[in-house]
């Protein structure tokens, strides 16, 4: 009897056991959001925890960077290119229960291109004429002219339908069409969110995931290591990587980013908006030894804004080879001397904050001096990218294939040329994958020559995660952590 009580609870403790599978994860994270409405802000941020989790468009990004359906289950092209008619999956309801309609996505799209958007990547909505709602399923858009981009631009998390009625309180309660729903946001420290029990697609695994917010890297190493987290997603102390790969604990995965890394400079502020000052400054910046001391080896040298795993990716880092002399002769012909002052604010991200201490190092010596501000996020989205003052700044820009920047001379570093405006114009409508391949290496040759910014490096993605958890996507062809496949391994 005794042996059958004893073998009794021993089973049960395996079934136990065995039925028990973790359904939780804990993603770390170096930025958090500024707030939680991705239709209204550059921070990318708030795509990494609610891209394709709570948020969906029409379109989504596959983890290869493929642009395959979201919402709309299939679509059609008018002959002359400017007309897609949408046909959105039936049963799709918001997080607070309302049915998704085509009048959703009208007013998504209107809102998103109205005269009075916040939207951060309005011009992606800019070649839309009209939206129409056929039916509740049915969508038709109209363009002005047609646009071989139109539906990777549906794609981007700028493009996510969102519902009228959730418009006031979007900032701090997201409610979207997701696999996740938002629960909690312990401001400075963590964002809950958990499983949509109604998800109109397949089912998430995971019943809940937290983002936690940890900024200082040390604090990310500790984190890991005690296993308080399960993932770290693009983990900000890649000093530490070899450390993981030698435990069996963990995964160190180490994939390609869209993030361009840039010393932007502003093109409207002296000395900045003169030609050979800008040259200089690209001279007298070793990429190597930014990739090195801030990376630890990690990133690829670009010398345009194009990432080089792309296609249509042309190397020009020669125009801008590490040069001092050469960068002090062409201050010396801008009528510069000795050099001049000028300000380098860094957001939070470690590559900006240790690349700008090497930057402004060999900037000194060619005789430029730099006041150096960190900055927190909000603060840098208000002064640099909003408020345009800054003299010279570093930055990942992690939207996909997003050298369109360049032709709105309103942006953050306000660059303007009509050349580039009109070629990027053409490039929206061109239809042919090799005249668009080809538009797009005259455009990096024009920014490239015309030394823009200074072109640093192409942000690698390296993130450390539990050996156990399964799903985390290795490459990160938009800024997003979709959860929707992820699950532990028995």
């Amino acid at each position: 009897m005794t042996r059958w009580i004893l073998g009794s609870v021993a089973a049960t403790a395996l079934l136990t056991g065995a039925a028990i599978a973790k359904t939780d994860v804990t993603i770390g994270l170096q930025l958090e959001p500024p707030h939680l409405d991705p239709t209204s802000a550059a921070a990318g941020a708030i795509d990494q925890v609610l891209y394709a989790n709570v948020f969906e468009g029409l379109m989504r990004f596959a983890s290869d960077g493929s642009v395959v359906n979201g919402l709309a289950k299939d679509w059609d092209i008018s002959e002359d290119g400017k007309t897609y008619t949408f046909t959105l999956h039936e049963g799709v309801k918001f997080h607070d229960g309302t049915d998704l309609d085509a009048s959703d996505v009208v007013f998504s799209l209107d809102r998103a291109r109205a005269e009075d958007s916040v939207n951060a990547q309005k011009a992606l909505f800019a070649n839309i004429d009209t939206v129409e709602a056929v039916d509740p399923t049915t969508v038709k858009v109209t363009l002005a002219a047609p646009q071989g981009s139109f539906l990777f631009n549906m794609a981007w998390g700028d493009a996510v339908i969102v519902a009228p009625e959730s418009i006031d309180d979007i900032k701090s309660m997201p409610i979207g069409t997701g696999a996740f729903k938002f629960d909690d946001w312990k401001q400075g420290d963590s964002i809950t969110l958990v499983r949509n029990p109604d998800y109109w697609g397949d089912a998430a695994t995971l019943e809940k995931a937290t983002f936690k917010f940890i900024s200082e890297p040390t604090a990310a190493f500790g984190a890991m290591m005690a296993e308080d987290v399960d993932a770290f997603y693009s983990y900000p102390a890649p000093e530490n990587l070899a450390q993981f790969e030698a435990d069996p604990r963990f995964t160190v995965l180490a994939g390609n980013t869209e993030g361009e890394t840039i010393l932007a400079m502003n093109n409207k502020q002296p000395p900045f908006d003169n030609k050979l000052v800008r040259q200089a400054v690209s001279h007298a910046i070793s990429r190597q030894a930014v990739i090195d001391g801030a990376m630890f080896g990690y990133g690829t040298p670009i010398g345009s804004h194009f990432a080089p795993h792309n296609p249509a990716y042309v190397d020009l880092t020669g125009n801008s080879d590490y040069d001092p002399e050469k960068a002090k002769a062409l201050l010396a012909e801008a009528g510069l001397p000795d050099g001049f002052k000028t300000t380098l604010k860094l957001p939070p991200p470690s590559y900006a904050r240790r690349g700008g201490e090497i930057i402004a190092a060999q900037l000194r010596d060619v005789g430029i001096e730099t006041e150096i501000s960190n900055l927190e996020w909000a603060q840098w989205l208000e002064q640099a990218f909003r408020g345009k003052d800054f003299g010279l700044t570093i930055v990942s820009h992690t939207e996909p294939m997003d050298i369109g920047i360049y032709a709105r001379p309103d942006y953050y570093f306000q660059y303007d040329n009509a050349e580039l405006q009109k070629l990027m114009a053409d490039f929206d409508v061109e239809a042919d994958g090799e005249t668009r391949n080809q538009m797009l290496q005259t455009a990096q040759t024009i920014i490239s020559e015309d030394y823009v910014n200074a072109y640093l490096f192409q942000l690698a993605l390296t993130s450390v995660v539990n050996a156990k958890l399964q799903g985390i996507w290795a490459d990160a062809p938009t800024q997003a952590i979709d959860l929707t496949g992820v699950s532990w391994s028995e």
